[in-house]
């Protein structure tokens, strides 16, 4: 599948901002499954320096600054991406969740296991993921129980929580966005000893023909992928929407949790209050790849 990517984010400040030092996570990484065909990043008012290094996680990282007074600061982020998801394997013939415990210490995967802020180990969320890991069970199956639970027991509502809203807080109201959920799920791996890592990106805007608009569509979306032990690798789970990512998906970066893969982060010295308008499309491209 092949989409056309338009990401918009626009502040704007009640006074100048007379230096400005910005951390831009808005281009997707490639990777086997997904080819990069081109990006772009159109920044106003032009930066003086702009310097482009991935980061721990490898994603692709652009840190700019800006030297000159502005009120309004706009970063359009544009791509032509094709996504082709491996298939996960058949969920019955993954190992047991308690042996990729056993042997995630020792892989690729081990720096996913551990707590971080928006994604700590609390009880509550261990043992709301403990429910579908009984013993024994092969991994992929309680991944996917867990990631249906979320769906049928959390309620989308956008304007509820916010990008620093703790877990305890999701789990007691049950409800909140995708970011949201995503936070539960890690939480509840790691409590486990599953590696799991946050992932951010974007799902298709437009249904295809007979399906139903995904939930996310219209803003910068997030998931987890977690890893299933040698051999099997990672896969992309979707609790927001109850779907293994395939090719409605495109990832932009992964790390730890929100914190780590904010699109656009920085410091500024100046501003005051600001609005913040943000648009997302994601639609599938009628050109070849090759374009």
């Amino acid at each position: 599948m092949i989409y056309r990517l338009r990401h918009v984010t626009t502040y704007a400040y009640a006074h100048s901002v007379d230096l400005a030092a910005h951390l831009l996570l808005l281009t997707p990484r490639a990777l086997p499954y997904q080819n990069v065909v081109r990006s772009t990043l159109a920044v106003t008012p032009t930066p003086s320096h702009v310097t482009e290094a991935a980061d721990h996680f490898g994603n692709a990282a652009t840190r700019i600054f800006i030297d000159v007074p502005h009120e309004r600061f706009e970063v359009i982020a544009e791509a032509l991406v094709e996504v082709r998801f491996p298939d996960p394997p058949s969920a019955a013939l993954t190992p047991t969740w308690e042996d990729v415990v056993a042997t995630a210490q020792r892989s690729e995967a081990a720096e996913f296991t551990f707590p971080s802020h928006l994604a700590p180990i609390v009880p509550a969320a261990t043992g709301y993921a403990a429910a579908s890991f009984p013993a024994g069970r092969p991994v992929l199956v309680g991944l996917l129980e867990l990631m249906g639970r979320i769906r049928r027991d959390f309620t989308y509502k956008p304007g509820v929580t916010g990008n620093h809203t703790q877990v305890v807080e999701v789990l007691r109201d049950r409800r909140g966005v995708c970011q949201d959920f995503a936070h539960v799920m890690l939480a509840g791996l790691r409590g486990l000893g599953l590696p799991a890592r946050y992932v951010s990106g974007y799902v298709r805007t437009r249904p295809q023909p007979g399906q139903v608009a995904r939930r996310g569509a219209d803003q910068s979306h997030a998931w987890v992928e977690a890893w299933m032990g040698e051999g099997f690798g990672w896969v992309g789970l979707d609790p927001t929407n109850d779907i293994v990512t395939r090719d409605e998906h495109v990832v932009l970066a992964w790390g730890r949790d929100f914190i780590d893969v904010s699109p656009l982060s920085g410091v500024i010295l100046g501003g005051g209050d600001h609005r913040l308008r943000v648009g997302v499309d994601l639609e599938e491209a009628e050109a070849s790849a090759s374009a």
